[in-house]
Formats: structure tokens, C-alpha cells, sequence
């Protein structure tokens, strides 16, 4: 299977360094920056699962380039457009496209530009990032990649690239219900990215506060109702061990959005809590705290681009 990655960041480059150190080629698609420290350094991974450093094959451009089996897209939402630019040039009639983007939006999205048939679900639980001298470190014991048709179905190309994937360190699961996986992923996400950016602080720390769990769990519940409304009730497992982390004192826990606003850097607030928030007015919900938490975002953006923080 002829792997395409596009970007070497925390994601994209573990999970394609992964599956490199197996014995898959993968050819990573990055920016000029990128591709200059990994010619200079290789790609680097720092892991409890086994340090990893190994040369790699990138692009600076697609163009030219003979379609690929598999396209992995690991970008931000808000490169989406141009992360899609990108990738046109080697999707051909067989191309699998598995995005492993935050949220739900992006679907329509690429669905709209290359067809539903070319785009998997996909799903990442892994927490890591890119330090400044280009190495991903690992920054938990979660290594999980789920994916699956959006349609359900359970396919032979699914399974194919699970053959691949289950050669790695990697958690693989190919799944037969890809969108409620997803919507789970998005309320927990929503919650975690809400919380611990609005308040600036980890799991944990607003855990110990008086009013700090509590309120977690209520916003928790709010999104779990959003998903409900949309035909994706969260299951009542997923309900109570999100109920037992927003509740734990200790839990060092942020999302990824909050270490991008303290590299005082673009967040995907639109697409998460945007998204929610406009799904909470759809549905009649209480999008009072939705509202709070994007309004807050929104402003950190435009101090951002006024170059004040």
C-alpha cells in the first residue's frame, strides 16, 4: 500500500513514523521548513512505546506525483482548505483519504471536494507534540487509530490497511459505527478543549476548585445532549469514565488547543465550539456556556492578530 502523509507534525509524523519502523514506506508531504529538519535530523520520536529515529522519504509538492492508495490528512482544521489543494493531485479512482482531524465538519468538506467514497472516518486518541527542534514526543500511553466507511460498511480496504496498521506499536481498530466514535470523540474533546482553555489550566487544576468539577460535568452533559440530537447518543460507559475524569484532582489533562494558545497560536475553536455552538441553537439546547467559551476564543484570536499578546 502506497502511503501519503500529509505533514510530519505530532500526529501525522507518529503515526506514519510508526509505520515506517514496520516496514511500510510512507511519503510524507510538508512544507519546505519541515521537510529542511527532517533531511537534516530524520524523523525523531520520543515514546515510552520505544525511541525511533529514522531518515524519511517528503515532498514539497504533489504535483506529478503517481496516486496513492492511501492519503493520511493530519492537518489543522484551518489548513483544511489548503491541506485539500494539496493532496488533488494524487487522488486517483482508488485513493482512500482517512483524515484525522478534530471534530465533524471537515467531512462534509471532503466529501464535497473528492467524493464520499475516497473519505474514511477517522478518529486519533494519542496525546503528543512537536517541540522546536522537530521531535514528537509521546506524551501518554495512548497510541489508538480507529477508523471505518462512513457507511458502515466493513470493507476489504478497511481491513487491508488494518492488516498494515496491526504490524505496528499501533492500537488499530477498524470500525463498523465510525460516526458515533466520532461524535463520542467530539464531546469529549469539546468538553476538555472548552474547559481547560477557558480556564487557562489542566483538568486537575479546575478540578480542585469549589465549583470546578461540577461544572466540567455539566458542560460534558450539555455536548453528550448536542450528540443526542444529532442521532449520536454517547453510551453510558463513555458517559460515566469522562464523568470520572472531569472529577479527578490530579488529572494533568489539556487539550491540544490550550498548548496552542500558550505558543500563542491559531486554535480550531471554530470548528469544535463553533460547531457545537451552532448545533446547540439547532437543537434548542442551552448554548450559554458554548457561547462564553467561543466568544472567548474569538477574542484571543483577535488580540492575536492584532500581534498584542
Amino acid at each position: 500500500m502506497r502511503i501519503l502523509c500529509l505533514g510530519a507534525g505530532a500526529l501525522g509524523g507518529y503515526f506514519g513514523g510508526r509505520l515506517i519502523e514496520a516496514g511500510t514506506p510512507v511519503t510524507f508531504l510538508v512544507r519546505p521548513a519541515r521537510q529542511k529538519m527532517l533531511q537534516d535530523k530524520g524523523l525523531r520520536i520520543e515514546s515510552t512505546y520505544g525511541n525511533y529515529t529514522t531518515p524519511v522519504n517528503t515532498i514539497t509538492t504533489a504535483e506529478g506525483c503517481e496516486p496513492f492508495d492511501l492519503v493520511l490528512l493530519s492537518c489543522k482544521a484551518y489548513d483544511l482548505d489548503t491541506a485539500m489543494t494539496a493532496i488533488a493531485p494524487v487522488i486517483g479512482p482508488q485513493t482512500m483519504i482517512l483524515p484525522i482531524l478534530n471534530g465533524m465538519s471537515h467531512l462534509d468538506r471532503l466529501n464535497e471536494r473528492f467524493g464520499a467514497s475516497h473519505v474514511l472516518g477517522g478518529v486519533a486518541k494519542i496525546a503528543a507534540t512537536l517541540t522546536e527542534d522537530g521531535t514528537i514526543k509521546h506524551l501518554n500511553d495512548w497510541r489508538y487509530l480507529i477508523f471505518g466507511e462512513q457507511s458502515g460498511q466493513i470493507s476489504e480496504r478497511v481491513m487491508a490497511l488494518k492488516a498494515i496498521l496491526d504490524t505496528t506499536s499501533l492500537i488499530a481498530t477498524a470500525s463498523s459505527d465510525i460516526m458515533q466514535v466520532m461524535w463520542e470523540k467530539l464531546v469529549h474533546l469539546s468538553t476538555i478543549a472548552g474547559m481547560t482553555c477557558c480556564m487557562r489550566a489542566s483538568v486537575g487544576e479546575i478540578a480542585r476548585t469549589p465549583s470546578g468539577s461540577a461544572l466540567m460535568t455539566a458542560f460534558l452533559d450539555t455536548n453528550a445532549a448536542i450528540a443526542s440530537s444529532e442521532g449520536y447518543t454517547p453510551s453510558d460507559s463513555f458517559m460515566a469514565e469522562y464523568h470520572k475524569i472531569l472529577s479527578d484532582p490530579q488529572s494533568p489533562y489539556t487539550a491540544s488547543m490550550l498548548r496552542d494558545i500558550e505558543r500563542k497560536g491559531p486554535t480550531e475553536g471554530d470548528h469544535i465550539i463553533g460547531f457545537m455552538l451552532k448545533k446547540a441553537i439547532k437543537h434548542g439546547l442551552d448554548a450559554s456556556m458554548h457561547t462564553v467559551i467561543a466568544v472567548h476564543l474569538q477574542s484571543y484570536e483577535q488580540r492575536r492578530a492584532a500581534g498584542r499578546l
